[in-house]
């Protein structure tokens, strides 16, 4: 059953700016410190917003060097302890700590800050990258899969254990924790995170991509639970069931659904077509700056079309609006018609709770504010069985 309301911005400050396959492309944008800055005084708006109207999660992403405009937090932690701050009761989550880029035990340090400072309001989310230019700058394997997933999986083991165990030590192919060093007159063996996060055990999300088997069981064995975001919805069937039999394959029984989330990159209107209208320039927008990267699911034939990596104008002219629209990876709906589809979704996956809103990149602020109080107004009530009015 679905209960819980949250967004997803990962940091653009676009704000509508010449988006679309006719706009500005995106390696030609460039845009001032002050207006890449921008992005902590957007977040705050949208989450004192998001706060008054009854949602539950603002959730953001790590990112590096985007002059571009696209995605501008390069800490999570930071940046939700500046949130708490000014809010009271919202909660944000990591969508998603790159590990790779991370010293895990510096990571474990500061969300465990984090947790404590907004007293538990922090959700912890973990990544392997999807950008060569950050992962691999920050001396991380990101081109070489295999070698990016072994890093992954052994920094992700190191940060459980800081997390939940009073003293630990790791060896392992990448790291030894600690060293066998003297220290005071012996030789180290283990070592403490102080602090460590006063909510144990530490909540953990990642991103569904591949869906692929190897994926599912790592999760399932960890006990980590998944994000799934505009993917079609043979996709959402697919991973769902996958999720479940993965999870129960390690002993755990679950719902359809359940230890998931489901995000969407959807646009209401008054009318479909002006929900479809106003999508298009945005959904071009996004394909722009994930086909490139290698985040987009294509058909054959546009498959050998995409030609040489980074010309995205080429790449996104083979993606085809209306057959997303179909699988419906990207919804553009009525308030109504919105309301159907979340109690369909209800209806086959009972135990899914969490459904997250994305900002989606080159929206404007104002407009996504005022799609937040659409949701809330009209969509919201039919799940909580009542009306949150902005103030």
């Amino acid at each position: 059953m679905i209960k819980y309301f949250s967004v997803l911005y990962a940091g653009h400050v676009l704000e509508g700016d010449t988006i679309g396959f006719k706009g500005t492309p995106l390696d030609e944008r460039r845009y001032s410190n002050e207006r890449l800055a921008s992005v902590f005084e957007i977040s705050k708006d949208i989450a004192q917003l998001m706060e008054r109207l009854g949602y539950d999660i603002l959730w953001s992403a790590e990112h590096h060097f985007q002059r571009e405009g696209y995605e501008c937090i390069p800490n999570l932690s930071t940046w939700g302890v500046y949130l708490a701050q000014h809010t009271k009761r919202l909660k944000f989550g990591c969508a998603f700590n790159v590990l790779t880029m991370w010293h895990p035990i510096r990571l474990a340090e500061d969300f465990a800050v984090a947790d404590i400072l907004t007293n538990g309001r922090m959700i912890f989310g973990i990544g392997r990258g999807y950008h060569t230019r950050e992962v691999e700058t920050f001396g991380a394997p990101m081109l070489d899969d295999a070698a990016n997933r072994e890093l992954f999986e052994e920094q992700f083991e190191i940060v459980m254990k800081a997390f939940h165990e009073e003293a630990f030590s790791h060896s392992g192919k990448h790291y030894t924790l600690p060293p066998e060093v003297p220290y005071r007159g012996y030789t180290l063996k283990d070592i403490t995170l102080v602090p460590r996060p006063i909510r144990r055990p530490v909540e953990v999300w990642q991103p569904i991509v591949s869906g692929t088997p190897r994926a599912f069981d790592f999760m399932a064995k960890h006990g980590i639970k998944g994000v799934m975001l505009g993917t079609a919805e043979q996709f959402i069937d697919q991973w769902i069931r996958a999720y479940q039999e993965a999870n129960a394959r390690h002993g755990r029984t679950l719902q359809l659904g359940e230890n998931m989330a489901l995000g969407l990159w959807s646009y209401l209107g008054d009318t479909h077509e002006q929900a479809k209208s106003k999508l298009q320039p945005i959904f071009e927008e996004h394909v722009k700056f994930a086909a490139p990267l290698g985040m987009l699911r294509y058909r054959q034939d546009q498959m050998q079309q995409l030609g040489p990596t980074g010309v995205a104008r080429h790449i996104a002219a083979g993606v085809d609006y209306e057959d997303v629209l179909a699988k419906k990876a990207w919804i553009p709906a009525t308030t109504a018609e919105m309301t159907d589809y979340l109690k369909d979704l209800e209806r086959r996956y009972p135990g899914l709770e969490h459904i997250i809103l994305g900002f989606p990149f080159g929206a404007s602020a104002a407009d996504f504010k005022d799609q937040l109080q659409r949701f809330a107004r009209d969509v919201m009530p039919a799940f909580r069985g009542r009306a949150v009015a902005a103030h």
